[in-house]
């Protein structure tokens, strides 16, 4: 049994990690300030024994009282409408919270686990994108403040593994999706899922010939820990290979969500991807992990949990 902190805890990826540790044995202490996290995705943790949440900004100085074996640090806007919105808030999530959970995990002799993203390789020149691939990203561009702060997060990450020589572990995460997502949150997963499900029409930014690769939220968590119990430090993609475009997914949530809605198409937004597939073959080989659910299954029980919430 391991004690493990996680930041970000009552947001999406978080909580259901949080929910996997814990299965497995492992005490929890999650910290998040809540700015995007909803205390309803770990309220069903409270009085579970081993768990224990702390709200507080890790962007300010972070200490845990006790031993702690690993630090995954998770906390940060992850939807392009929270990241817009909060700009500054995610590039010190990125920097300064980055900082203060390596220095926890340093004055701990923890393992640290970085939550990077594939957003690092910006609007990839190389497709698909393996790890040694570093990415085409427009710095002073309004999605920069998302990928910098990621890319600074893995370079401070890196710095303090050579320098300081701590255990640490970089993932590289491709578009997720599940139970859990908000309703409003602006992914297009569950924008789609919404829209359908309330029949309003599903909104297509440019042509919809982009492509983005989506793994299923349990998919991804088994991921996380492969990569967490390995002794690989990354960075590695963990992502689902399968490359959809986005009208292709725009279709398929009308078929699983049986709507009559129709599709709309709006500009494309600023430096928005053309493509987007991860080259998982390191993760394969290296952790023997892939994802095994498919996309239709997946938002099959996604679209059943927004349709619960939405009823609520």
């Amino acid at each position: 049994m391991s004690r493990v902190v996680v930041t970000g805890a009552a947001g999406f990826l978080g909580s259901h990690l949080c929910d996997a540790l814990l299965a497995r044995g492992d005490e929890v202490v999650g910290i998040d300030n809540l700015v995007t996290g909803d205390l309803s995705n770990i309220e069903h943790l409270f009085g579970v024994p081993g768990f224990t949440y702390v709200k507080h900004d890790v962007s300010s100085y972070v200490w845990v009282p006790g031993p702690v074996d690993a630090v995954l640090h998770f906390a940060s806007p992850a939807s392009p409408k929270d990241y817009l919105e909060m700009p500054i808030q995610t590039l010190k999530v990125g920097s300064l919270g980055t900082h203060n959970t390596l220095g926890l995990a340093k004055e701990k002799g923890a393992r640290f686990f970085l939550a990077s993203t594939s957003e690092v390789y910006g609007d990839p020149q190389v497709h698909p994108q393996p790890e040694t691939y570093w990415g085409h990203v427009n710095p002073v561009g309004p999605r920069g403040v998302y990928d910098e702060a990621k890319r600074f997060a893995e370079a401070m990450t890196m710095a303090y593994h050579r320098y300081h020589r701590l255990d640490v572990r970089i993932a590289r995460i491709f578009n997720t999706y599940g139970p859990r997502l908000r309703p409003g949150d602006g992914r297009v997963v569950s924008n789609f899922l919404v829209q359908a499900l309330t029949g309003k029409p599903l909104t297509v930014y440019g042509d919809g010939r982009q492509t983005r690769s989506f793994c299923y939220v349990d998919d991804e968590i088994r991921g996380f820990l492969a990569l967490l119990d390995s002794e690989h430090t990354g960075p590695m993609n963990i992502g689902n290979p399968g490359e959809f475009t986005v009208l292709a997914l725009a279709e398929l949530v009308l078929d699983v969500t049986n709507s009559g809605s129709e599709i709309v198409f709006e500009p494309l937004p600023v430096d928005d991807p053309t493509v987007r597939q991860p080259d998982i073959s390191q993760a394969r080989r290296l952790l023997g992990w892939e994802p095994v659910v498919e996309l239709r299954e997946g938002l099959t029980r996604t679209a059943e949990w927004l349709a619960r919430v939405l009823e609520r």
